[in-house]
């Protein structure tokens, strides 16, 4: 059983926390702004931590789960943070959804001092990381890799190793274009739906026996057609405006014509301004709505 640790014990963190403690290894964790997630934790036998560098030191695998590079860069610096404790034995998995120049930087910094590093970031949402049903792609050395698939199969369902460091984060930001992308176009079409006078019960019946239907439109629509909510697609429409600018940010940078990511992120943007900033993805569609003025 590993030592482990967990920096970021939010949505996705407390669940990947929960599970590393069934499957027997030892926890520290440390706590941010919500204590409760921590005192969850604590119950079922985890170690409070009082900084990111404390858990490092507590943990030989450490495992950091926050929102975006910012983020991964306040906990990682400073006397504090997690970057003063790292030396050979030490490993970090990072499941921040970060920018790929971040994660490479970091991914040096730990090789550098001793330690190993894995950029894994997640898909699925807070209900499969308490299941222990999340899916990673994961930017790893082979021997690296080998290392923490015992980790990762605690709280994953699906493992999928891309590559080298950085090549986990790559993907991320690629594969939240196509599912980004559904939910703009879903929303887009249900006000199309309602300008032009199409029944919503008849759109929903026929893209689901077609091959337009996906995941994401199941998951934004029936909801939305059973009671009104929105809730479906748990995936906050800031997290998903950032991962778009990074995608956009990665595309420019290798000179890539990619015109779909812009359109995209634009359409995350508007919703942002609406005021739909603290809603989730498929809040897009009450946007749409609104700025159609169909609502």
């Amino acid at each position: 059983m590993a030592k482990t640790g967990v920096i970021g014990v939010g949505l996705m963190g407390q669940g990947i926390g929960e599970n590393l403690l069934k499957k027997g290894h030892e926890l520290t964790v440390v706590a941010h702004r919500n204590r409760k997630p921590v005192e969850e934790l604590k119950a079922l036998g985890a170690q409070e931590a009082a900084t990111p560098r404390e858990v490092a030191e507590a943990a030989d695998i450490i495992v950091v789960c926050v929102t975006a590079s910012p983020q991964f860069k306040a906990i990682a610096e400073g006397n504090d943070g997690f970057m003063a404790a790292i030396k050979p034995g030490k490993t970090v998995i990072d499941c921040t959804t970060g920018e790929p120049g971040v994660v490479m930087e970091y991914a040096e910094r730990i090789a550098a001092a001793g330690g190993q590093f894995a950029d894994a970031p997640l898909a699925r949402t807070p209900v499969e990381a308490r299941e222990g049903r999340l899916n990673t792609m994961v930017g790893a050395t082979p021997e690296t890799f080998a290392q923490i698939r015992p980790i990762l199969e605690c709280f994953c369902e699906n493992i999928f190793h891309i590559g080298g460091p950085g090549s986990g984060a790559k993907l991320k930001l690629i594969y939240n274009l196509i599912t980004m992308g559904q939910a703009a176009l879903v929303a887009e079409a249900v006000s199309a739906c309602k300008a032009t006078g199409i029944d919503l019960d008849k759109f929903y019946e026929v893209v689901s026996k077609g091959g337009g239907n996906s995941g994401i439109f199941q998951m934004i629509m029936k909801g939305y057609l059973e009671n009104g909510s929105l809730d479906g697609l748990q995936f906050s429409i800031a997290n998903a405006e950032k991962d778009l600018r990074y995608y956009t940010r990665m595309t420019g940078e290798h000179g890539l014509a990619a015109p779909m990511g812009p359109a995209v992120h634009n359409q995350f943007i508007t919703a942002y301004k609406l005021g739909f900033d603290d809603g989730l993805v498929a809040h897009l569609v009450a946007a749409a709505q609104k700025l159609n003025r169909l609502d």
